[in-house]
């Protein structure tokens, strides 16, 4: 297929008009990912997830250019909210990362939500498997930044950055919504502002708290001055490639890269079932008018909605 084998080469603009084309559902882009699935799985896909304002996409910006000191080929996915307007991503990747348009060894590119939930984008998956095939050696994924519930990065990515800053009750969050789960590196950016000391005494108790980790990788907390300081800043930014670097080859040297494949094509199964099984049938009822009578009936409390599904699995699930 020329679309994949484009891709393969390395070709931007068919990468680009096939990641459009993925997150418009339009049907041709199944064919075209069928095609690239095999020729993936060998980048390193870091999630850097977190509260709006958090900094991942100054992170992100500046890991870039650690890694493109290394010779490193870089894929970055941004998840920003829905414009209203335009149904695309609000913020796009001609505002951020800039300074990296002229690199042909960095691909960036920007995903709308689109009513998905988690923190992510619908096409997340497959948008990593285009840049993946493309050869990149790694791919960052950075979240919608829309609340701490942002958990589904970890169903995409091999390695998760949880970023907080102090100040913003993130510790209290992050109890809460079960990041401390999540996380495989924590970073506190902006940590000269006040606050950053006990929020790292509350992560370090939460670690405590945890026992034993997987493969022996207890999440390691980086502290990360503001770009005001540069110095600091970047030798912040160092040490969390580093820690990246070493989570990867834990997975690989403990044997855990398994587990986190399997989650990662549970998740991209379980997308495909519901795009290919369920979106359909919802597409019948409403297009046939079934969806309003059946709310009608719900809200009449002449039916309930258990009854509603298993009738309408036993009409389109034959």
């Amino acid at each position: 297929m020329k679309e994949a084998d484009k891709i393969r080469k390395g070709d931007v603009r068919t990468a680009t008009r096939l990641i459009r084309n993925i997150e418009d559902s339009i049907p041709e882009a199944k064919t075209a990912i069928k095609h690239l699935f095999p020729f993936t799985g060998r980048a390193h896909v870091v999630g850097l997830t977190g509260a709006p304002g958090a900094g991942k996409s100054t992170l992100i910006d500046s890991l870039i250019s650690r890694y493109r000191k290394m010779n490193k080929t870089i894929g970055a996915l941004l998840v920003d909210p829905t414009s209203p307007f335009t149904g695309g991503a609000i913020l796009g990747d001609r505002i951020r990362l800039q300074r990296h348009a002229e690199d042909p060894q960095v691909f960036v590119r920007s995903l709308a939500t689109r009513g998905a939930l988690g923190g992510l984008s619908k096409a997340a998956g497959d948008a990593i498997h285009v840049m993946d095939a493309m050869g990149k050696d790694l791919v960052f994924v950075e979240t919608v930044g829309t609340g701490q519930q942002e958990v589904e990065v970890m169903n995409h990515v091999h390695t998760v950055v949880v970023v907080m800053i102090p100040g913003m009750g993130d510790d209290i969050q992050a109890i809460k919504a079960g990041i401390l789960e999540v996380a495989d590196i924590f970073v506190i950016n902006k940590a000269d502002r006040e606050g950053a000391g006990r929020l790292y005494q509350e992560l370090m108790h939460m670690l405590d708290m945890a026992g034993t980790f997987a493969g022996g990788w207890r999440p390691p907390i980086i502290s990360v001055d503001t770009m005001f300081k540069p110095e600091l800043f970047h030798e912040g930014v160092e040490e969390l490639s580093t820690k990246i670097d070493e989570h990867y080859e834990n997975l690989v040297s403990k044997n855990l890269l398994g587990s986190r494949l399997r989650r990662k094509v549970m998740a991209e199964l379980n997308e495909a079932l519901q795009s290919s099984i369920l979106t359909p049938i919802l597409r019948k009822i409403i297009d046939s008018g079934e969806m309003e009578s059946l709310i009608e009936k719900l809200i009449k409390k002449e039916t309930d909605p258990y009854t509603c599904a298993e009738e309408i699995a036993k009409k389109y699930l034959r």
